[in-house]
C-alpha cells in the first residue's frame, strides 16, 4: 500500500566484537527475510521515534543480541529499556544467553523470544518479492568498518566462562568464504576489517591450519589500502605458529595489535581456572612480540578475585603486569556465572577485596600504559580517523598499533592523514594534522 509505514527492525548487540560481527549477519538475513523494512542498529532516544518520524509499536521488532560474560545486569539493563520505551513491540534475544540468563529475562518480560543466528538465517526465503530499492552496500553497523567471524567456539572449558556453554566447540569458516567476505567489505569501502570469534587463535585447528596462514591468504588474495585487527586469542594456541604470525605482523596492511588474554599472573590460579596455558607461554609470547615491534600493542584480560585466589597469588599477577607491560588491559572482577565449575569452588572472595586487589592493578596499569604511550611522542604517523571525540573540536583516529589517537579538530570518518603525535595520556594519544 503507497505511503505505508514501513516496519522497523532493530538490531542491538553487546559485548566483543564477535558478537558484533553476529549481530551484524543477522541485519543481513533480516534484510533479505524482510526487504522493505528499516533495519537499525541504533535504539532511538525517544519511545517511538524512529528517524524518519513517529512509527506505531505493533510496526516494530528488536533483536537484542545479548553479552552476559561479566554477568546478566548489561543484558537486563538493555531488555528493561526496550521493554519500558516499546512494550508493544515484538522482541527476539539472542547471543550469549545461558539458562539463567532466560529465567531472568522471561520474569522481566514474559512476551519475548528466544532465538540465534543460525535460526535466523534457516529462515531464509527461497524468493524475496520486493517492491523497494536493493540496498547497494553490505549492511552493517559501520561504513569504514567490517567485522568478520573467522570460526565460533573454542578448545577451552575455562571454568569462570559461560560463553562455551553457549557457543560450543570450535567450528572454523572456510578460508575462501572468509577472503570473499573481506573482499566484498574492502571493494563496499570498508578501511578496517575485523577478523573476530570467540577464540582467533584456534582457527582452523578443525582443519589444518591455523590463523596466520588465514592473514596471508587474505593479504594475497584482497589488495587494497585496508587493515586487518586480528581478533582475542587463547595463548597456547599462538605458541605453535608464532614466528609465521609475527611475520604477518610486517605487512603494513595489518594493525600491529594482538590481544592475547592472560587471566592471571598465577600458574597455581590458572590451574584453577582450567587455563590451559602458564604464566611462562605468556610471558614468551609477550616478549617475542615486543623484540620484534617495539610499539607494538600488547592487549590482555586480567579477573581478580578468582575463588582461591591468595594475596601471594595476586602479588604474582601484579608482578606479570609491570613485567610485559600491556598498553590494553582489561581488568575484571570475578563474577560467578551459574553452571560453571568456578561457581561451585570454594575460597569465594570478598567484593570488598576485589575492589581493592582491581583498584590496585588499574593504577600500575594506567602507568605502564602512560609509559608505553609516551614512546610515540615527537613521531609521525599515518592515521585513519574513526569517530567524534568526547571532547568537543576532536576526532579520534587509530594509528598503525590500533592505538587511539585524539586529533585536534573536526575530521570526517574514514579519511586517512599524516599527524604529529604531541602528547600521550594512559588511553590515548593526542596530535595534530599535519
Amino acid at each position: 500500500m503507497n505511503g505505508a509505514t514501513p516496519q522497523q527492525i532493530y538490531v542491538l548487540s553487546q559485548g566483543c566484537a564477535a558478537n558484533f560481527g553476529d549481530g551484524e549477519k543477522i541485519a543481513r538475513a533480516l534484510q533479505a527475510q524482510h526487504p522493505n523494512a528499516e533495519i537499525l542498529f541504533e535504539i532511538p532516544d525517544r519511545a517511538m521515534e524512529a528517524p524518519s518520524g513517529l512509527r506505531p509499536l505493533s510496526k516494530t521488532t528488536f533483536y537484542l543480541n545479548v553479552c552476559t560474560v561479566k554477568g546478566n545486569a548489561g543484558a537486563i539493563k538493555l531488555l528493561r529499556s526496550v521493554h519500558e520505551s516499546f512494550p508493544q513491540a515484538a522482541v527476539y534475544i539472542t547471543g550469549c544467553a545461558p539458562k539463567d540468563f532466560v529465567a531472568e529475562a522471561t520474569r522481566v518480560w514474559s512476551g519475548i523470544q528466544f532465538t540465534s543466528l543460525h535460526e535466523i538465517e534457516l529462515r531464509q526465503p527461497a524468493k524475496v518479492l520486493s517492491t523497494g530499492p536493493r540496498p547497494a552496500r553490505v549492511l552493517r553497523e559501520s561504513p569504514y568498518v567490517g567485522i568478520v567471524n573467522i570460526e565460533e567456539g573454542c578448545l577451552d572449558a575455562c571454568a569462570f566462562c559461560s560463553t562455551h556453554l553457549v557457543k560450543g566447540k570450535l567450528k572454523s569458516f572456510e578460508a575462501g568464504a572468509i577472503v570473499e567476505q573481506v573482499q566484498k567489505l574492502v571493494g563496499d569501502g570498508c578501511l578496517e576489517i575485523q577478523l573476530s570469534g570467540q577464540d582467533c587463535a584456534c582457527y582452523g585447528f578443525d582443519f589444518g591450519t591455523n590463523l596466520a596462514e588465514l592473514v596471508q591468504n587474505i593479504l594475497v588474495h584482497v589488495p587494497g589500502n585496508y587493515k586487518l585487527r586480528l581478533g582475542m586469542g587463547n595463548p597456547r594456541h599462538v605458541l605453535g605458529y608464532q614466528e609465521a604470525l609475527l611475520d604477518c605482523f610486517t605487512d603494513e596492511r595489518v594493525y600491529q595489535f594482538i590481544h592475547l588474554p592472560v587471566q592471571s599472573g598465577s600458574d597455581r590460579v590458572l590451574k584453577l581456572m582450567n587455563r590451559r596455558h602458564s604464566v611462562a607461554d605468556y610471558r614468551q609470547l609477550a616478549e617475542s612480540f615486543a623484540k620484534r615491534f617495539p610499539l607494538f600493542t600488547l592487549s590482555t584480560d586480567l579477573i581478580v578475585g578468582h575463588p582461591g585466589e591468595t594475596p601471594e597469588d595476586f602479588e604474582e599477577t601484579l608482578q606479570l603486569l609491570k613485567e610485559t607491560r600491556p598498553t590494553v588491559c582489561n581488568i575484571t572482577r570475578f563474577v560467578a556465572r551459574p553452571g560453571t565449575p568456578a561457581a561451585k569452588l570454594d575460597g569465594q572472595i570478598p567484593d570488598a577485596l576485589k575492589h581493592e586487589r582491581s583498584a590496585r592493578l588499574f593504577e600500575a596499569f594506567q602507568q605502564i600504559a602512560l609509559e608505553n604511550n609516551r614512546k610515540w611522542v615527537g613521531s609521525q604517523c599515518t592515521v585513519v580517523t574513526e569517530k567524534c571525540g568526547h571532547r568537543p573540536g576532536t576526532t579520534i583516529a587509530r594509528n598503525t598499533a590500533y592505538r587511539p589517537v585524539a586529533l585536534a579538530g573536526e575530521f570526517p570518518a574514514g579519511q586517512r592523514l599524516q599527524v604529529r603525535i604531541e602528547g600521550a595520556e594512559p588511553f590515548a594519544l593526542t596530535a595534530s594534522a599535519l
